[in-house]
């Protein structure tokens, strides 16, 4: 890390160190586990459109070859580890100066990493819910099933979305067989929120409550291109509260922040909890 980097890095250490601290994490803080970024220097631009609700449901051929490319994308997302990042997060909420996690990642990798209390906005791809029935069931079980009813199926992924939507030719999409659910023959969907659907208001009330309650909201890995992460940036600055952010690359909430570190996460957020932690362990000096 250069000077200016590490001065910011010391300066964000003691705005942690007063507790109070409320993360909203993104895309950027899972590259290192293997899953690529939307926009960020480890992204690409992805070729296709995102899946929306209305597509999902209302036509067969899109949700069949939605699901095509989702069962190769979770072999990606299902197999990543947490990172030096999310296990640093959880450090720091073990520290107790994190009072809260929002995530708009949909990898279970905060959780993994030893975090708890997690407000996941956009879901969370380890579960499937029937839009029928309602009932949840685990991701794991639903890959199973598709295997079974797909034992030719051996396209290769062109590439991997954050969201867990694989790339793949055309040719490889319509030969997929999709299976519903078991307990009402209702239509399956993963638990996350496509384009077009609207973030669960009790998620958003909850983060809004987080926010406003924060001393300092701190932003990793995300560049707040879309207004679901950065209302809570604009949130936080009506009400007085210090934005920290740290992500690789561009990000629209810059313009807010107290503070914007360019630089690493897998090496700012370990060097910032074992400093946090370092202080806590230390002796009380009279």
């Amino acid at each position: 890390m250069d000077l200016q980097v590490v001065e910011q890095v010391a300066e964000l250490g003691a705005w942690i160190s007063e507790g109070g601290v409320v993360i909203l994490s993104g895309a950027g803080l899972s590259t290192d586990s293997g899953i690529p970024d939307y926009r960020g220097p480890s992204g690409s631009a992805r070729r296709s459109t995102p899946m929306t609700y209305q597509a999902f449901t209302r036509d067969p051929i899109a949700r069949r070859r939605y699901w095509a490319r989702s069962h190769l994308g979770w072999r990606t997302i299902g197999e990543a580890f947490p990172n030096d990042g999310h296990r640093a997060v959880a450090a720091l909420q073990g520290c107790g100066v994190v009072d809260g996690i929002i995530t708009q990642n949909v990898d279970g990798l905060h959780q993994a990493a030893g975090a708890s209390g997690v407000v996941e906005l956009h879901g969370n791809l380890a579960r499937i819910v029937c839009l029928d029935c309602g009932d949840l069931t685990a991701r794991v079980a639903l890959a199973a099933r598709l295997d079974e009813a797909n034992p030719a199926f051996d396209a290769a992924a062109v590439a991997i979305n954050a969201d867990g939507d694989a790339e793949l030719d055309d040719t490889d999409l319509d030969r997929f067989t999709v299976v519903d659910c078991l307990s009402c023959g209702g239509m399956l969907k993963p638990d996350v929120v496509y384009f077009g659907e609207t973030v669960p208001p009790e998620r958003v009330s909850r983060s809004f409550a987080l926010v406003g309650n924060a001393r300092t909201l701190l932003v990793l890995g995300s560049s707040l291109t879309v207004m679901s992460g950065r209302r809570f940036v604009l949130r936080a600055v009506k009400e007085g509260i210090r934005v920290a952010i740290v992500n690789r690359g561009v990000t629209r909430g810059e313009p807010y922040a107290g503070l914007h570190i360019d630089a690493p996460l897998g090496i700012v957020l370990p060097h910032l909890a074992g400093e946090v932690a370092g202080e806590m362990s230390a002796p009380v000096r009279i």
